[in-house]
């Protein structure tokens, strides 16, 4: 079976209009990148960031005009451009994934798509399925997380991976020792991909995927957040009341510049390390100041 591929860009405003009559039209599924030079950084969980020149792709069944789709949309919406129409040929799409995703090492921990192995048979292996919400250990951030984790030690511990995006985090501090996680995203989907690659590297009964409203109390070991700046900000308080007393805060999804004012958020309970740097983006990690007993005379 072949495909009918429609492209052009638009501006983002138009984007879910747009996007709504393409679903009428038939549209199979609808994708979304940039239109222009314009970079948008990694989201945080529950968003989809817009550029503002989107280019969007929709995939039709092998029957479509699509040349007649056009024509009623550029009717509709003038300031469409750039078109393109194209017939792809069918494949195994997720196999296709593959071929571009290889085994990625942090330290004692390897990240490998189902179907292979890591170069070291003794090493820990996160076997992770494509296509499956975000995270998959290539982005700076994730990997900065997962060195940090791979480098700790995590025998009976109790973590937790706000906005868990794929689980990622979640799922290779169980491999690598935690007795149990809790993975916490905003996104059902997100919380799906990770009780499914959980399930995967047979760790599912030692972890419990809550939305934020639904989080347990808990005085957890290490609280591990890769999202952004301004919601790390913004979380501080239900961060910080997450981890025990020295336990661990690991923080990424930051830009350089970012980490000082994320840093000043958390500064009164913790104390944190010089930050870990990778590309332009970088891990904070802050240990819990212990409660101390003041005695009196």
């Amino acid at each position: 079976m072949s495909w009918r591929q429609l492209s052009f860009s638009l501006p983002a405003e138009r984007v879910e209009a747009v996007n709504e009559r393409l679903e009428h039209f038939g549209a199979q599924a609808v994708t979304f990148t940039e239109g222009d030079d314009e970079a948008v950084f990694e989201p945080a969980p529950g968003e989809t960031p817009l550029w503002r020149r989107t280019r969007v792709t929709a995939l039709f069944d092998e029957t479509t005009d699509t040349r007649t789709i056009a024509a009623m949309l550029q009717a509709e919406f003038p300031d469409l451009q750039d078109w393109t129409h194209d017939t792809l040929e069918d494949q195994p799409w997720e196999r296709a994934w593959l071929e571009h995703f290889h085994p990625l090492n942090f330290g004692r921990l390897w990240v490998v798509p189902s179907g292979q192995a890591p170069p070291d048979p003794d090493a820990v292996r996160l076997i992770l399925e494509p296509g499956l919400a975000f995270g998959t250990g290539t982005h700076p951030t994730t990997a900065l997380c997962l060195e940090w984790l791979a480098g700790a030690d995590l025998h009976g511990k109790t973590v937790v991976d706000y906005g868990c995006g794929s689980g990622i985090l979640a799922v290779a501090a169980l491999l690598l020792g935690a007795e149990r996680a809790v993975a916490c995203d905003i996104d059902p989907q997100a919380l799906s991909a990770t009780r499914a690659n959980a399930a995967k590297n047979r760790v599912a009964e030692r972890l419990l995927c809550r939305y934020p409203e639904k989080m347990p109390s808990i005085d957890a070991d290490v609280v591990v957040a890769n999202i952004l700046a301004e919601p790390l900000i913004q979380l501080a308080p239900v961060l910080s009341a997450l981890v025990r007393p020295g336990g661990w805060l690991v923080l990424s999804g930051l830009l350089r510049h970012q980490g000082e004012d994320v840093a000043r958020a958390y500064r009164s309970a913790f104390r944190f390390e010089p930050p870990a740097v990778r590309e332009d983006w970088i891990r904070l990690c802050g240990r819990k100041e212990e409660q101390r007993r003041v005695e009196h005379a």
